[in-house]
């Protein structure tokens, strides 16, 4: 009686079992962390007319680079393997007056450690983009110049 393993066609390591995470998934995860962290900042948000709120998100993921065991072996039994690279563009929509620096600051430091830690994926990089402001006299005369 032969052994199933013996039957069996080799698959080379690379090829078997591969967990992969999509472009798609990690742009939703990024979009509802950067939702979560625009949120904190209650005063300008009331400037931005509903349907502009939500962050627009562009997320373009790379497999990792496949390690051996040895490098497996070295590292904390906790610490969970980076399932590969993101890179990502988060287009947002800002009320003004307000602080952009600390929006943009804590869009791009909570999507860091949430994209991270949800998704698997190491952020390599991270553009946060201010696509429009909102003050409140824009919001009442649509046409009209603000100065």
């Amino acid at each position: 009686m032969t052994r199933e393993a013996d039957r069996r066609p080799a698959v080379p390591r690379r090829e078997r079992g591969a967990t992969s995470v999509a472009d798609r998934g990690v742009a939703k995860i990024a979009a509802q962390v950067a939702r979560e962290a625009l949120s904190r900042f209650p005063e300008p948000t009331g400037h931005v007319p509903p349907g502009h709120r939500t962050p627009h998100v562009t997320a373009v993921v790379r497999r990792a680079p496949e390690r051996n065991g040895s490098e497996r072996a070295g590292g904390p039994p906790e610490s969970r393997p980076v399932l590969g690279q993101v890179r990502m563009r988060i287009a947002v929509e800002l009320g003004y007056p307000s602080d952009i620096g600390a929006q943009c600051a804590a869009v791009r430091r909570e999507v860091t450690e949430g994209v991270t830690a949800w998704a698997g994926v190491e952020v390599s990089d991270l553009v946060v983009a201010v696509e429009r402001l909102h003050s409140a006299r824009s919001r009442r005369t649509e046409r009209e110049r603000v100065r």
